[in-house]
């Protein structure tokens, strides 16, 4: 059974800008193949966690109401999303299931494998009842989930489900991001979990591969799949294209914008920073025009650095990518 956390020993917000969920995990990175043996550097890794440290850095109150193990690496995934000043005062310990584990492998120059070690794990088993804890505890301005969490287990997706309603009694937004992993479910499987949640859904983001995975059966929806979305009552639909930018589309208009030029570094984790960067100008009030300026932004900042969030910047560092090659900021 899952026993919550000491809350004085993290930072609380009583009604955060943003309640997240899902799982963290301890993250080893290698620098070549596994197989091979050397060393690993050792860090957390988390989509819904990415997205609350890149909020954070931009001045924002977050809570992450994931669980971990009653294990050291459960430890050092709190220790490290305190350090990043989020709250995870409605994070819940599982005693009889270990914290999960991920492997990056650097196979090519540009093709990295992970190898996942999340089966039974605490984040597996994250309960409903962490949830009505987080709402408890104040409830957020924007609920942010991902379509990784359900696809872990039936009480990680029930977790999911009472999130969704109480941000519905409460008023609050819900942003989803697809974020669709083959290894943990089938397309089948997300589509008729992740359809039943699109009334409930005020911000859509997906890759564009990843839009039929929402898409109800019809015949126009696979050939006007953004305006069937919208139509099915999500209000801004945000579409990741990678190298290409992204476009979001809302009832009025669509808007496009190419991706930045960086020098690529490291891919993962590029689409979590995207989303910190979008929710950001969102809560700030922002237009649509600068929510999605700053989400190209902060993409970018993910792609020239290491690592899954270490590189994500603080508002104060926004403008740095204007900055002529060669600049150096004293």
């Amino acid at each position: 059974m899952s026993t919550p956390l000491d809350a004085s020993r993290a930072p609380h917000s009583p009604s955060p800008d943003v309640l997240t969920l899902g799982e963290t995990m301890v993250a080893l990175r290698g620098s070549g193949p596994l197989k091979l043996g050397g060393s690993l550097d050792v860090s957390v890794a988390g989509a819904e966690s990415n997205v609350a440290i890149g909020l954070s850095r931009l001045g924002h109150t977050v809570r992450w109401a994931g669980a971990v193990g009653d294990d050291e690496a459960g430890e050092l995934v709190l220790r490290t999303l305190r350090a990043e000043g989020v709250d995870v005062g409605a994070a819940t310990r599982d005693p009889s299931a270990p914290t999960g584990l991920l492997l990056f492998e650097p196979r090519l120059p540009d093709v990295t494998r992970v190898h996942y070690y999340r089966a039974g794990s605490a984040g597996s088993r994250l309960t409903p009842a962490a949830v009505d804890a987080a709402f408890a505890a104040g409830a957020p301005r924007v609920l942010h989930l991902t379509g990784i969490t359900p696809a872990l287990g039936p009480s990680a997706a029930e977790a999911c489900r009472r999130a969704l309603r109480l941000a519905r009694d409460h008023g609050t937004r819900v942003c989803l991001d697809v974020n669709f992993r083959s290894r943990l479910w089938s397309a089948e499987q997300a589509s008729a979990e992740l359809r039943g949640w699109l009334p409930h859904v005020d911000v859509l983001i997906a890759s564009d591969d990843e839009l039929p995975l929402c898409l109800p059966s019809s015949p126009s929806s696979e050939t006007e799949p953004e305006k069937t979305l919208l139509a099915e009552g999500v209000r801004e639909l945000v579409v990741k294209l990678g190298s290409r930018g992204a476009t979001v589309h809302t009832a009025d208009d669509t808007l496009h914008s190419p991706a930045r030029q960086v020098h690529a570094v490291d891919a993962v984790g590029a689409g979590d920073a995207f989303v910190a960067g979008y929710l950001s100008a969102l809560l700030d009030g922002a237009d649509v025009a600068t929510r999605l300026d700053r989400a190209i932004t902060t993409g970018a900042f993910a792609v020239a650095s290491r690592g899954d969030w270490e590189g994500a910047p603080t508002r104060q560092e926004l403008t740095l990518l204007s900055a002529a090659p060669g600049t150096v900021v004293r």
